[in-house]
């Protein structure tokens, strides 16, 4: 039975170009949990919002065709009463919450209905989403996976038979994502929920989804199950699309060996471990290359730092107490660790944007504890977790001249169009900022973050819902910054960034720093990682399974230092 189903849905944003849904069919059955992918602005985020009515009764175009949800034609039927078939959670999904406390929110859209047991329904969302416990918590005491489960329970209170989520686990650390996942799980598995993502993990769509949609320049082509969807490895990465590293690496072990062609494809470690079965560990040396600074000047430093928050009830929250640490001229530093360790607040520090309540913080020798955000903007740049809190003008060309033109840099009309040609965003440049999909925002976000060359670059979550492409052109700005933007901060929960671009890693738990080293150092320390809730790469733990003294942290690197046991008779 179709519980959705799309007909010749055409649809253009007012004043594109070009229409971001063309000629899209597309069914979907009742208990499917379904994953949508594709390079980001193909229009995954733009059909999603078509099932709840979203789209053309509050972002207004021009569409054609025909979308039923449910039974109800979403062209004839309010929003209110889509919502109820069809539960969203976006992509900024803080900004559907909107009450103060942890219940209120969860059933506000029940009392919104004027629903007698709006109470209940809160309460019971808040059970299927292992929120119980927090029913008179303040929002604002959630880590940023509990508030994200508060925003499902939301939709979720309203009891409709799909949920929509738009990159759910895009923020999150491996903890809270599986969290996540096991709940969207058990409302498939148990409660008879059609759950549909929005995803960029294809980790977690082997592992929970049972079917995937395949979208390319606003067309669905094709739909399959995850096992096959996934194994279409070359396709998928010229769509900028990332295969689990298993299956890649596994793809191209496959090409060189003749007696692995018919051998299935692996998707999840665990299938990993048995298409490697008789491979061994011989190492090539290889050797990470480093940078060429040796540079001992202290860029950034941190003496004896402390703060806290004030809460409405109870305790302040610590979040650092006597905090010391030294970034150095050219390094490129990773800060990671769990929601709520304190990494977004670290950067903010360093940019003024929080005082700290005691110790010293020093920008290239200066003491800045009481300058002003402003002051500090044209040395330290800090590029937001949420690309659209970057956005104030209404347009990306003037968002991105914005700070030039207020300062009257000289060149400024030339490095806006340099920045709009490096990030792609020619064709963009006169959107609103906040009306781009996820991806482009992204990179708007960081053509405005350097586009006065600071010397210090701070980026929050850089890479959240990124294809390949645009983690590649980040990647490669960020390398072409040498020489005017050399030390570079990243706070993220993505460990193949981590792995690939950092030179030294700083582990924060707990308001202090409990690791600080190379990734080696890192993550072959499992207590750190226990202790701090991170998780390397998936093929870094492949690796290890087969030989524990593997050091392999790219797809590159274990088909280099990974061979076949040959049998002598």
């Amino acid at each position: 039975m179709n519980i959705i189903e799309i007909k010749d849905l055409t649809f253009s944003y007012p004043g594109a170009k070009y229409a971001t849904l063309k000629n899209v069919n597309l069914t979907v059955e009742k208990g499917d949990f379904l994953a949508i992918i594709g390079n980001n602005g193909c229009g995954k985020s733009t059909l999603c919002k078509t099932l709840n009515g979203i789209i053309p009764h509050f972002i207004v175009g021009d569409m054609a065709g025909e979308v039923t949800v449910c039974g109800l034609n979403t062209k004839d039927e309010e929003i209110g009463v889509l919502s109820q078939k069809a539960g969203y959670v976006y992509q900024d999904f803080e900004n559907q919450i909107i009450r103060p406390t942890v219940l209120d929110d969860a059933s506000y859209a029940c009392l919104n209905y004027a629903m007698k047991d709006h109470r209940t329904r809160g309460l019971r969302a808040l059970e299927k989403c292992g929120l119980v416990g927090r029913e008179n918590d303040f929002i604002w005491q959630l880590s940023g996976g509990q508030t994200h489960l508060l925003a499902l329970a939301g939709a979720l209170s309203l009891d409709p038979e799909i949920l929509i989520l738009d990159e759910p686990i895009a923020q999150l650390d491996p903890a809270h994502a599986d969290k996540i996942y096991e709940v969207l799980k058990d409302l498939n598995e148990n409660h008879g929920k059609t759950i549909i993502v929005i995803e960029h993990h294809t980790e977690y769509i082997a592992q929970y989804c049972k079917n995937v949609v395949f979208m390319k320049d606003g067309t669905p082509q094709w739909k399959l199950p995850s096992r096959e969807a996934l194994c279409r490895v070359e396709e998928l990465e010229q769509a900028d699309i990332f295969p689990p590293q298993v299956t890649v690496a596994a793809h191209e072990i496959q090409k060189s060996q003749e007696t692995l062609r018919n051998k299935k494809l692996p998707v999840t470690i665990e299938e990993g471990m048995r298409f490697f079965e008789g491979f061994r560990y011989l190492p090539n040396d290889f050797i990470r290359k480093k940078s060429n600074t040796n540079s001992t000047k202290s860029m950034i430093s941190f003496k004896n730092v402390s703060l806290s928050y004030r809460t409405v009830k109870g305790e302040p929250k610590q979040v650092f107490k006597d905090l010391s640490v030294d970034i150095n001229d050219g390094e490129k530093v990773a800060v990671i660790g769990s929601n709520g360790a304190g990494k977004s607040t670290f950067m903010k520090l360093m940019t003024g944007l929080i005082k700290p309540a005691d110790g010293e913080i020093y920008l290239d020798g200066r003491r800045i504890n009481g300058d002003s955000p402003e002051r500090l903007s044209e040395t330290i740049s800090l590029v937001y977790q949420n690309p659209e809190d970057m956005f104030i003008k209404d347009s990306i060309e003037n968002d991105i001249s914005y700070a030039m033109r207020v300062r009257d840099t000289p060149d400024c009309k030339s490095r806006t169009d340099e920045l709009l040609k490096a990030f792609r965003l020619d064709t963009l440049k006169d959107r609103d900022g906040r009306l781009l999909s996820g991806g482009q925002m992204r990179r708007a976000s960081l053509a405005v973050g350097i586009a006065l060359k600071p010397p210090i670059l701070l980026l929050d979550e850089p890479t959240a819902n990124l294809d390949i492409a645009t983690r590649h052109e980040i990647m490669r700005t960020l390398s072409e910054l040498k020489g005017v933007t050399d030390t570079v901060l990243i706070a993220t929960h993505d460990m193949q960034l981590v792995c690939q671009w950092a030179e030294r890693i700083l582990v924060l738990c707990g308001g202090r720093i409990i690791a600080d080293g190379e990734r080696d150092e890192i993550f072959s320390n499992r207590r750190v990682c226990e202790i701090a809730g991170i998780r390397p790469p998936d093929i870094f733990t492949l690796g290890r399974i087969i030989d524990p003294s593997a050091r392999c942290y790219t797809t590159d690197e274990f088909e280099r230092s990974f061979r076949r046991e040959t049998v002598c008779v």
